[in-house]
């Protein structure tokens, strides 16, 4: 997937998913990076949670909004392929560089931040991304990892304490 999914040069593929595709593409292609710290393997976890997405389209109730929905749908995948067998040999190491394109440029300082939440241990990554990357409140991210308000409330406690402690002494606030 070295370019973007293109669902309008498929035909039949319905407006509403080629909406949510060009709408959240770029941001589940980041969270599924610094989850698996791989390119090709977050690129495959996007092309894998769009399929979900598209089989699943009509089932989606709006109890909760699209992006929270995706953003589950791509959270279980990344977790399946964290866990596979064959992905546990992979080279984990991830620099700055190797991210896919934000949205607006990449300053040191966040290069910093970025390095030092991809080294947090991954239950404490997965909400610090959910929450800070992509927006999402204490309610949404509970839901996406389907765990209770209070853990995330936890973990993002100690995911902040964690940061605070690794980037102590150097010069985030120029």
């Amino acid at each position: 997937m070295s370019e973007k999914m293109n669902p309008e040069s498929v035909p039949g593929i319905a407006p509403d998913f080629t909406r949510l595709v060009k709408q959240y593409q770029a941001a589940v292609l980041r969270v599924c990076y610094l989850y698996l710290c791989d390119r090709s393997q977050a690129e495959d976890a996007v092309q894998e949670t769009f399929l979900k997405v598209y089989r699943n389209l009509d089932s989606f109730r709006g109890e909760s909004s699209e992006k929270t929905w995706i953003m589950k749908i791509a959270m279980r995948v990344c977790y399946d392929m964290n866990h596979a067998n064959w992905y546990r040999v992979m080279n984990r190491r991830v620099t700055p560089e190797m991210l896919p394109e934000a949205s607006v440029p990449f300053e040191e300082k966040d290069s910093m931040l970025t390095l030092a939440v991809m080294q947090l241990p991954i239950r404490l990554r997965e909400v610090i991304l959910l929450h800070y990357y992509q927006g999402l409140n204490v309610n949404e991210t509970a839901e996406v990892l389907g765990i209770s308000q209070p853990s995330v409330s936890n973990r993002l406690k100690r995911g902040r304490e964690r940061l605070r402690e690794a980037l102590e002494g150097r010069e985030l606030d120029e």
